[in-house]
C-alpha cells in the first residue's frame, strides 16, 4: 500500500541495506536475473575474496529472516523502484509507467565516446558556447567527412607543432629534441607497429624551408579564422601546393626522433607573432602541446578498453580500418587530440571522477556532487613514453599494473585521492582558490553543455532519475577539460577514499530521489542543484 517495493540488479549492497532501512522490501530477482548480476562484473576487484563477501554479508545480515519473509510476500509484486547496472539487462515487464527506475534510455547521445562527439558537435546551434573551450577536439573515423576534417586537423596541428619548436631555438642555434616512440606498446596491443626511425642520422639538420612552410600554412589558416577568405575563394591551408607527405615526415624527425631544426631569428620572430595571432583563435593552442599526439577510442567502449596513443597520421587511419574491439563494428571509432600540456602531481598524470544526477529531463534538472576522487597512473608521466600505464587513468586499467620503481613515493600507494586531498596540493602549489574559481565551475559548465547538446535524443520517464560519472584532465592552467561521461559509474570501494566516497553518494541520492518527494527541505547530503530549465 506504500508502494514501498524494489529491485535491486547488480553489484549494490548499500542501496539494499539502505532501502531496507527505510522500510522498503525487496522483491527478488529469480534465477535469470540473479545470471545477469554474475554476468556484468566485477563486485569488488581491489578487495581480497573474503573481504568481498564480508561486504555482502554485512549487507544482507538479516539474523530473523524477516527481509527474506516480506520477499517471499512480494514476489508477485510490480517494484516501486528498480536499481540496476544497465537499463537493457533489467526485465521489460518490471518496467511501469509509474514506477522509478535509476536509468533513462538513450543516453548513448552523450555517455558514448561517439554519441557525446557527435552531440557536442551540436552545440554551437543549441547553445552559445564552443565545445573547443572544454572537449579535446574529437572525430569519428567511420564518417568520410569527419575524417577528412581530421587529416585536416592532424596537419594544422603539426605546422603549428614546428613553428612551438622553432620557439625554442636560441637565436640561429639548432635545437635537438627528444626522441618519442609513435605509438603505445604492450603486451596486449601486439596490432600495434613499433617505432620507426629514420634513416638520416638524428642530429643532420633540416633545411630552412620547413619553417617556411609551417609558416605559410598557418598564416593561411589564421585568415581563414579570421574570415578574411569570404569574398575570395581561397583553398583550404592543407590543399596548398605543400609536400603534405614529405613535411609529415619531416615533422615528425624533428619532433620524435632528434633531427635539429634550423631557423633565422627573422623565422623565430614570425613564429611569435604568428603563434601569438593563433592563440585568440583557437581555444586549444597551449593544451595540444608540440607533439601532435593523437588518442584512438573505441567509439562505444569503457573502462579504457582498446584506447590507444599514436604520432603518425597513416597508423590513426590503419587502426581505423583494421582494428576491431570485443562488441564495437568496424569503423565506430573516434580520435581525439591528446591533452599534452596537463598538470601533474608528483610528476603522475591523473583524471577527477565527477558524479552528477538528473531528476528531470523537462524540465532540466541536474544535481551536482561536491565531492568527487582523483585516479591517479602507476607509472611517472612522460610524452617519450605512450605506455597505457602512465597515461590512462581508468582504475580497471591501472590495477594491472605494478608501481613504477621511478614513481614518486608520494604517490598514494591505492592510486586515490579525495578532493580534499587536491585542494591542499593545489594550495601547496600557490593555488588556493582554484579548485572553486575555476575547477569547479569549469566542471559544472561543461557537464551541462553536455547534457544540453543532447536533451533531444534522450527518452525521459518522468519520476526517474540517474547518476553519472564525468571524467576530467586537468591542464596546467587548471583547467578542466571533459572525457567522457559514464552512465554506471563503478560503486565498487577500490580504496579507503572510494569506499567512503561511494557509500555517501549512494546514501545522497536516494535521500535526494526518495525522501526529498515526501520532505522537500530534508538533507541531500553534498549534492547541490546546479541548473533547472
Amino acid at each position: 500500500q506504500e508502494k514501498k517495493i524494489f529491485t535491486v540488479q547488480g553489484p549494490y549492497p548499500i542501496i539494499r541495506r539502505l532501502l531496507r532501512a527505510r522500510g522498503w522490501v525487496e522483491r527478488k530477482l529469480p534465477s535469470t536475473g540473479r545470471k545477469l548480476e554474475q554476468h556484468y562484473p566485477l563486485h569488488y576487484p581491489w578487495l581480497p575474496a573474503e573481504e568481498e563477501e564480508k561486504e555482502e554479508e554485512q549487507c544482507d545480515e538479516d539474523p530473523n529472516g524477516i527481509h527474506d519473509l516480506m520477499s517471499h510476500l512480494v514476489r508477485d509484486q510490480l517494484p516501486n523502484f528498480i536499481w540496476t547496472n544497465f537499463l537493457e539487462a533489467t526485465d521489460r515487464q518490471l518496467l511501469q509507467q509509474n514506477n522509478v527506475v535509476n536509468h533513462y534510455a538513450r543516453v548513448d547521445a552523450f555517455t558514448t565516446k561517439e554519441g557525446l562527439c557527435l552531440s557536442l558537435q551540436k552545440l554551437p546551434w543549441i547553445e552559445q558556447a564552443d565545445p573547443n573551450t572544454f572537449f579535446p577536439r574529437c572525430y569519428r573515423l567511420g564518417v568520410m567527412d569527419e575524417r577528412e576534417a581530421f587529416i585536416e586537423d592532424f596537419c594544422l596541428t603539426a605546422a603549428r607543432s614546428l613553428l612551438k619548436l622553432a620557439l625554442e631555438e636560441a637565436g640561429d642555434t639548432p635545437l635537438r629534441t627528444e626522441q618519442v616512440p609513435n605509438s603505445v606498446t604492450g603486451a596486449s596491443e601486439s596490432h600495434i607497429s613499433q617505432p620507426k626511425h629514420s634513416t638520416a642520422p638524428p642530429g643532420s639538420p633540416l633545411y630552412p624551408e620547413l619553417v617556411e612552410d609551417a609558416l605559410e600554412v598557418c598564416k593561411q589558416h589564421l585568415g581563414v579564422l579570421q574570415h578574411q577568405d569570404i569574398d575570395r575563394n581561397t583553398p583550404s591551408p592543407c590543399r596548398t601546393c605543400i609536400d603534405w607527405d614529405r613535411f609529415l615526415q619531416e615533422y615528425h624527425r624533428v619532433a620524435h626522433e632528434g633531427a635539429e631544426l634550423v631557423l633565422t631569428r627573422q623565422q623565430r620572430k614570425q613564429c611569435q607573432n604568428l603563434l601569438w595571432c593563433l592563440a585568440e583563435k583557437l581555444p586549444q593552442l597551449d593544451m595540444e602541446g608540440k607533439l601532435n599526439i593523437w588518442i584512438l577510442k573505441p567509439g562505444a567502449e569503457s573502462q579504457g578498453r582498446g584506447i590507444i596513443c599514436t604520432t603518425r597520421l597513416e597508423e590513426v587511419l590503419q587502426l581505423a580500418r583494421s582494428c576491431t574491439a570485443p562488441s564495437v563494428r568496424s569503423g565506430r571509432w573516434v580520435v581525439q587530440k591528446y591533452v599534452e600540456q596537463l598538470l601533474t602531481i608528483f610528476g603522475t598524470k591523473f583524471d577527477i571522477r565527477q558524479w552528477f544526477v538528473v531528476t528531470d529531463w523537462k524540465p532540466l534538472t541536474v544535481w551536482f556532487y561536491q565531492d568527487c576522487y582523483l585516479r591517479f597512473c602507476s607509472w611517472p608521466f612522460s610524452l617519450c613514453h605512450l605506455e597505457r600505464a602512465r597515461h590512462l587513468c581508468n582504475v580497471s586499467v591501472q590495477k594491472w599494473y605494478e608501481t613504477s620503481p621511478d614513481q614518486d613515493p608520494r604517490v598514494p600507494p591505492d592510486k586515490i585521492w579525495s578532493n580534499k586531498q587536491f585542494q591542499e596540493y593545489l594550495a601547496q602549489l600557490g593555488q588556493a582558490d582554484a579548485w572553486h574559481q575555476v575547477l569547479v565551475p569549469g566542471m559544472k559548465a561543461a557537464i551541462l553543455n553536455a547534457l544540453r547538446s543532447a536533451q533531444d535524443q534522450v527518452r525521459f520517464r518522468k519520476g526517474s532519475f540517474e547518476l553519472y560519472g564525468a571524467d576530467f584532465l586537468v591542464g596546467e592552467d587548471c583547467q578542466p577539460w571533459l572525457l567522457e561521461i559514464n552512465s554506471c559509474p563503478t560503486m565498487s570501494p577500490s580504496s579507503a577514499v572510494t569506499r567512503r566516497l561511494c557509500a555517501n553518494v549512494q546514501r545522497d541520492t536516494l535521500r535526494l530521489v526518495l525522501d526529498r518527494k515526501d520532505n522537500p527541505t530534508c538533507s541531500i547530503g553534498a549534492f547541490e542543484l546546479i541548473y533547472k530549465e
